[in-house]
């Protein structure tokens, strides 16, 4: 029985021998296929928005890679080496997404997808040349993110006309009051500007400051003296005699003047006041019925030489018909020698002579009346308009020759 318990133990060590022979041999060739998966596998970096992590990896190409990490790339995504890259040890592969912003440029609002990280690099990027005076919004240094706005606008030079100066200014699409603000221009309370201000700052326009300027200015100014006739009796008719002389008076004028640019554009007249009373200017006018003038002798001797007033007038004056109050014709007769009297002094008919610093013009027919001949005044009639008007007003002597 001995031995055949020694037969057993020993067949039972012989099984267990074996059964831990295969589990080594199990246990070895796992540890090596997995040193063998891990040694076969590719050693990569991949930077994810700037971070490094450096990867073991099976994926033959770029895309399984990103596969393999769970990473969806975009289409508008930077990824380097390309997705259909094949994949080496210690290569870097490099992932950028894609970022959505909005350009507004010169008004105009467009989508841009961007992997660049600041709005400096998206400016290169889209090769958009920002000039020193070109407005963009935000700052070059701003950090890009998703649904960002931008604002770009590009300069241009319009023409400022202000106090008597011209000059070309740089600017953005803007109101010319906020223009006016950037350029410091400060307008007074009555002045203007063209265009108004709330119209919009284009290329090559022309803005005109108007300065504008309400000033008082006090002009003085003569006023005539009026002319004041008394009737004086003692004075024959037809005479006159200045009692008291006139004297002109003044006036102060004030007008409310507008300038603009230093020019006069109107004048209102707002008050006027007396500086001084102008005085009467005072003529006594004669009524005394004169005495007629001496008649010719019954010997045919001519009367004396009796000082009168002279004027002169044509047969077209205003007024005038042409034919004389005993009816002549002087239109048709221009040569006739005729004189306008005061029937009173001289008799219609008589023919007198006129004698002037001491030359005799002729023997003339009184034949003629007039409402301004009264007294010792004569109107003596001359064929051209131009001899009367140099005629004047004359004093001549007269006497009655007939």
């Amino acid at each position: 029985m001995i031995p055949n318990m020694k037969k057993l133990f020993s067949e039972s060590l012989t099984g267990k021998r074996l059964i831990m022979s295969i589990v080594s041999m199990i246990l070895l060739v796992g540890v090596v296929s997995v040193a063998a998966y891990e040694l076969t596998k590719t050693s990569v970096t991949l930077v994810v928005n700037g971070e490094e992590t450096n990867l073991k990896t099976h994926a033959k190409t770029v895309d399984e890679l990103m596969l393999e990490n769970d990473i969806l790339v975009g289409e508008h995504d930077f990824v380097e080496p390309s997705l259909d890259s094949l994949l080496s040890n210690d290569v870097n592969v490099v992932w950028i997404p894609a970022k959505l912003v909005y350009l507004t440029n010169n008004g105009e609002k467009l989508p841009v997808w961007t992997t660049s990280s600041t709005l400096e690099d998206l400016v290169k990027e889209l090769n958009l040349e920002v000039g020193d005076y070109d407005k963009i919004v935000p700052s070059l240094e701003t950090a890009l993110v998703e649904d960002m706005n931008i604002t770009y606008e590009s300069a241009f030079t319009v023409t400022i006309h202000s106090d008597g100066e011209e000059k070309e200014v740089w600017t953005t699409s803007t109101t010319v009051a906020d223009f006016l603000k950037a350029e410091d221009i400060i307008l007074g309370e009555l002045d203007r500007v063209e265009p108004s201000q709330a119209e919009i700052v284009k290329a090559n326009t022309e803005i005109n400051i108007i300065r504008v300027q309400k000033v008082t200015d006090v002009v003085e100014e003569t006023i005539d003296f009026a002319t004041v006739t008394r009737n004086d009796n003692s004075l024959t008719r037809g005479t006159e005699k200045e009692v008291q002389k006139g004297q002109k008076g003044k006036v102060a004028k004030h007008f409310e003047v507008i300038l603009e640019n230093g020019k006069e554009v109107s004048r209102e007249l707002v008050k006027t006041e007396t500086v001084q009373q102008s005085t009467d200017r005072v003529v006594a006018v004669g009524t005394k019925q004169p005495a007629p003038v001496q008649q010719v002798s019954r010997g045919g001797t001519p009367g004396d030489w009796v000082t009168f007033s002279s004027t002169a007038y044509t047969a077209y004056c205003n007024g005038c018909s042409g034919i004389t109050a005993t009816g002549l014709n002087l239109r048709t007769n221009p040569d006739k020698k005729v004189v306008a009297v005061d029937p009173n002094v001289i008799p219609l008919g008589s023919i007198i002579e006129i004698r002037y610093n001491g030359r005799i013009l002729g023997q003339y027919r009184a034949a003629d009346t007039g409402s301004a001949i009264q007294g010792r005044k004569i109107d003596i009639f001359m064929a051209e308009r131009s001899d009367a008007l140099r005629w004047g007003r004359k004093n001549v002597q007269v006497r009655i020759v007939k």
